[in-house]
């Protein structure tokens, strides 16, 4: 049986229509695209990676498309403070957690950030082809339930932090969150800090009010990436880690109200709390 062009037609039309009209599918829609166009455009290059292999350089490419393709289903962002970016030295940049759509994020430090990785559970690494992109840009791997693994594996980083001038970026918090409050952080890049004696950037982005999960909404927003001034952490011991992560929490908690205060402004929204 063979379908004619009039019904794969009328497939494509009802299937705009049912987008058009519905929030809930327009939201698995974009979410569908983003994550399957995310994928091609982190493996599309990988031929091109093979010739640097660990080399930040080849998340660039990827990093461009992420942030043109989100910008047409309507994730557009601003970014501020990048007079705050040290390129001299190494650190860990800290940034809240709310979606998948921080893929957009990551694009937009990428290029400014300088010698950037990041922080992934070792199963992504099995995700092939997905998972040899993200070695190939030189993507940390641990193993969260061995905890002496994954010491092991960050404080090699650690060291690098210091001899190669790496800038490792982490979410904190270790899960998503979307409320009006940060959800308390973890003590693992803390102590990634304190031990290579490293400076910490935080980096806030406001609450993205354009997408609501719960009530399957994926509206157009535009969002604010603000890089605050780095927090030194030379002469801190193991210590002095709860009242680093304290005063952090607290830096970024009181930007986080802020920008997402700004960001309804900009985006004409009026929300009820």
């Amino acid at each position: 049986m063979t379908t004619s062009n009039g019904e794969l037609l009328g497939l494509a039309f009802m299937a705009f229509f049912i987008i058009t009209l519905s929030s809930t599918a327009r939201y698995y829609f974009k979410f569908f695209c983003f994550i399957a166009f995310s994928v091609v455009c982190g493996v599309g290059p990988v031929p091109l990676m093979l010739f640097r292999p660990r080399d930040y350089r080849n998340a660039l490419i990827p990093a461009y498309l992420c942030i043109g393709f989100g910008k047409m289903l309507g994730a557009s962002f601003t970014v501020r403070g990048k007079e705050n970016i040290n390129r001299n030295h190494g650190g860990i940049v800290l940034m809240n957690h709310q979606s998948a759509l921080d893929l957009i994020v990551l694009a937009e430090l990428w290029p400014i950030m300088g010698r950037s990785t990041v922080v992934a559970k070792k199963e992504v690494l099995y995700m092939f082809p997905f998972g040899l992109a993200c070695w190939l840009w030189g993507t940390l791997f641990i193993d969260r339930q061995n905890r002496d693994s994954a010491k092991s594996v960050i404080n090699k980083e650690a060291k690098a932090i210091n001899e190669k001038q790496a800038k490792l970026l982490f979410f904190p918090e270790g899960t998503r969150g979307n409320g009006d409050k940060l959800l308390p952080f973890k003590k693992g890049c803390f102590h990634v800090a304190v031990e290579s004696q490293a400076f910490i950037q935080p980096v806030v982005i406001s609450k993205y009010h354009f997408l609501k999960s719960k009530a399957k909404i994926f509206n157009r927003g535009q969002n604010i990436i603000k890089i605050l001034p780095e927090v030194s952490c030379a002469g801190l011991s193991k210590d002095d880690i709860p009242a680093l992560m304290e005063r952090v929490q607290k830096m970024m908690q009181r930007e986080y109200e802020q920008l997402s205060e700004e960001s309804l402004s900009i985006n004409n929204i009026s929300e009820v709390h």
